[in-house]
């Protein structure tokens, strides 16, 4: 069924994207399929924002990042499931896609903000662009009421 499940994460929340994970890894157990968790960071290769940073900033905090991603996999997944980490830059949904493709996903498993319907209009929303764009399945978990 599945092979590849691509799960964005978002460690600035704590707590939530793990409704999301966990419907994840219990796919990914059911088709013996790999987890591919990705964090994505603003690009702050940017020429306008690249001149507020230190020239070594970007690669220091992709370190960082992939510390912090290396912590919650081996906390949230442990050895249930094969996973892959990745870090990248960049607009959050439009990477989201880049590396589904990348990556052969055949289902990306995010969380979803609980919104107004005001901010999903005036702010958009990465889970619909992701939902409206994608190619292959998309299973957007809503937070808990």
């Amino acid at each position: 069924m599945y092979k590849h499940i691509l799960v964005p994460v978002d460690l600035n929340e704590k707590g939530f994207g793990d409704k999301a994970l966990q419907q994840a890894i219990w796919h990914a157990k059911q088709a013996n399929a790999t987890l591919h968790l990705l964090n994505v960071l603003p690009g702050i290769h940017m020429s306008m924002v690249a001149t507020y940073f230190p020239k070594d900033a970007a690669a220091k905090m992709k370190q960082d990042v992939r510390q912090q991603l290396t912590a919650f996999a081996e906390q949230q997944i442990g050895d249930a499931v094969p996973y892959q980490l990745h870090v990248a830059e960049g607009k959050p949904y439009s990477t989201i896609l880049d590396y589904a493709k990348q990556l052969h996903a055949d289902l990306i498993v995010m969380p979803s903000h609980k919104r107004s319907k005001l901010d999903k209009v005036m702010l958009g929303s990465v889970a619909s662009k992701v939902v409206e764009l994608s190619p292959v399945h998309v299973l957007v978990v809503k937070p808990q009421a």
